[in-house]
């Protein structure tokens, strides 16, 4: 509890960093554009292939794998499900981003940075399970609910994404237990460490072009980060707490939580600005959820704590 309310007020002093950069002029929305390119196609995939190499190859970790692939993917179905009943679809055109940015997280932002500090590379590694799954629905199901288009070649999109390329890489090295020369892990260890900044920065940079006043006077963008920030989390957390499920590793429980629990994904303000759709609601809810769920990311682990002892 303590480590978690740590790194969000580290994580919250990064994110007010960004907002001075902006306001400043000392990154532009341009410069942040390219900033958070950079932390998704380079310092993501590096963080993730680089905790495949500092693991040696055992079943134990290899069933946690599998065991965290198989929750990521029952998660996905549940918060999808109630995502559909807690925003029914209205005479509203804003339900389905709505619904989005209920079900897709800031998981590789915002769960990254947050896992690699509480649980180290053994989380990140357990978390390369949820950022498969979530990369193959939210480029599937995701961009099909905000733009009503089926497309093959959005599937397509996912096989060669960084992300995947890395996690894919990572995997076979791991298996084969090949491990880079040492000076080499270095340097991509240091490009790693960029992560936390970097993808904090850009979100302050992206909160920072956000009118906050007007945004607190939408009563409807409150019910949406309830939902998003503890509901959604909450059933996740009694569902693995259940004790009809096996025991599962603490650190799989805890990686699959904190990546559900994270704010709204970036992914919707970026593909609403691509469809035409509003961008500005979809970055409002990214901005609001982010900011509050420095408060509710520790409440949610200790509320998987207290579920745990008394439900197991």
């Amino acid at each position: 509890m303590q480590i978690i309310f740590n790194q969000t007020v580290v994580m919250f002093i990064l994110i007010v960093t960004g907002i001075i950069c902006f306001k400043t002029g000392i990154i532009t929305k341009a410069g942040n554009k390219e900033l958070s390119k950079l932390v998704l196609s380079v310092v993501n995939p590096l963080v993730i292939f680089m905790a495949y190499q500092e693991k040696e190859y055992n079943s134990e970790l290899v069933k946690n794998l599998l065991i965290a692939f198989a929750i990521s993917l029952i998660s996905f179905i549940i918060v999808i499900a109630f995502a559909y009943i807690l925003i029914p679809m209205k005479e509203n055109r804003n339900r389905e981003i709505e619904r989005f940015s209920v079900i897709y997280s800031n998981c590789g932002f915002m769960g990254i940075p947050l896992i690699q500090a509480v649980l180290g590379s053994t989380g990140v590694f357990y978390l390369t399970a949820y950022l498969t799954v979530f990369n193959f629905a939210i480029w599937t199901h995701g961009i099909i609910l905000l733009s009503g288009e089926k497309n093959l070649k959005n599937v397509l999109k996912v096989l060669y994404s960084p992300v995947i390329l890395s996690i894919v890489l990572g995997v076979i090295l791991f298996f084969l237990n090949i491990k880079l020369p040492s000076i080499i892990s270095e340097a991509l260890n240091f490009i790693g460490n960029l992560n936390t900044p970097l993808a904090m920065i850009v979100a302050g940079v992206t909160i920072a072009d956000t009118n906050i006043l007007n945004l607190l006077k939408k009563k409807r963008i409150y019910y949406v980060s309830i939902v998003k920030l503890f509901i959604i989390p909450a059933l996740i957390t009694i569902l693995l707490a259940l004790p009809v499920l096996p025991d599962i590793d603490s650190e799989v429980r805890i990686a699959i939580i904190i990546a559900v629990s994270a704010p709204s994904a970036t992914m919707c303000t970026l593909q609403c600005i691509r469809l035409g759709k509003d961008s500005l609601y979809a970055s409002e809810i990214f901005a609001f959820t982010t900011v509050f769920s420095i408060l509710s990311l520790p409440l949610v682990i200790q509320f998987d704590q207290i579920a745990n002892n008394l439900l197991k």
